[in-house]
C-alpha cells in the first residue's frame, strides 16, 4: 500500500472566506520525490485529534508557509503585526510533531515547519535575522521574479556524521533562503546538521528517532528533480515512510 503523508494546511482568506491551503509544490514533491500519497490536513478552529492523524498517516511533512509561530508559544516578545500568525495550524502542528516522534512516524519539517519543530521540542526562535550583528539577510528579494526568489543563495556547511551528511554525501551544498526568522536556542534534542555562513541554523535531525526526523529552513519542494541534494532527501523521506 502507498505511504500516506499527512500535510498540515495554512489558515487564511480567499475573497475574505476562510481556507486551507498548501503549496503545489509539496504535493508534489511528497508524491513524486518521496513516491507517497500526500493528504491535507485542516487547520480547524477545533484541531482533529491527534490519536486518528497517528492512525491515518504513515508520516508528515511541515510546510513552509506566509505566517509564523505565535511567540507566545516559545516566550518570545509579541511580533510587531500580529496579522502574520496562524495560531489555527500552531494548534495543530506542534503537538502533532511531538506525539509522530513519539509513535515514531517519518517527519520532513520545511521553512515554518522548521520552526515548528525547533519550538514543539523546547526552542526558541529570533523573529528578524538579518538584524542581528553579524548575519545575513536571510530574506527573499519581494521585486524579484519567483524563479529568482527560490534561485540559489547561499552555501550551508554540512555537519559531519549527521543526517544530512549521510542521506547526502556531502560536506557543503548550496540553498536558497525565504525566511526572516530563525532558530535562536535549539532544542535540546535536535542536533543542528547544517549551518549557513553566518552561523545561523538551516538544517536539524533527531538522532536516535525510530523515523527519520529532519528540518530543513530552506525549501528543498522547489523544483526538487531538478536539485541532486533535494532527490536525496524525498528519497530518503520516501524510504522512511516505506519502513515505517
Amino acid at each position: 500500500m502507498t505511504p500516506r503523508v499527512g500535510l498540515v494546511c495554512d489558515r487564511g482568506r480567499d475573497d475574505d472566506l476562510p481556507v486551507h491551503r498548501a503549496g503545489d509544490a509539496y504535493i508534489a514533491a511528497v508524491r513524486d520525490g518521496a513516491g507517497a500519497l500526500p493528504l491535507l490536513i485542516p487547520a480547524l478552529d477545533k484541531p482533529l485529534r491527534v490519536r486518528e492523524l497517528l492512525d491515518t498517516f504513515d508520516g508528515f511533512l511541515f510546510t513552509g508557509a506566509v505566517s509564523n509561530v505565535d511567540p507566545s508559544r516559545y516566550g518570545g516578545p509579541p511580533p510587531r503585526h500580529s496579522a502574520c500568525l496562524d495560531q489555527s495550524r500552531d494548534a495543530v502542528s506542534l503537538p502533532l510533531i511531538v506525539a509522530a516522534i513519539e509513535a515514531g512516524k517519518p517527519l520532513l519539517a520545511i521553512c515554518r515547519g522548521f520552526q515548528e519543530l525547533n519550538v514543539a521540542l523546547g526552542g526558541t526562535l529570533t523573529q528578524h535575522v538579518h538584524e542581528l550583528p553579524g548575519r545575513l539577510d536571510h530574506r527573499e528579494d519581494e521585486g524579484a521574479s519567483i524563479e529568482k526568489q527560490f534561485g540559489p543563495s547561499h552555501e550551508v556547511t554540512i555537519a559531519p556524521g549527521s543526517l544530512l551528511a549521510r542521506i547526502t554525501g556531502l560536506e557543503r551544498a548550496t540553498v536558497n533562503s525565504l525566511h526572516h526568522q530563525g532558530v535562536d536556542r535549539l532544542a535540546p534534542p535536535l542536533h543542528a546538521d547544517a549551518a549557513a555562513p553566518d552561523g545561523q541554523i538551516e538544517a536539524v535531525s533527531l538522532p536516535g528517532g525510530r523515523g527519520i526526523v529532519l528540518g530543513l529552513q530552506w525549501h528543498p519542494e522547489w523544483r526538487w528533480a531538478e536539485n541532486p541534494v533535494s532527490r536525496a532527501i524525498f528519497e530518503a523521506f520516501g524510504k522512511s515512510l516505506a519502513k515505517a
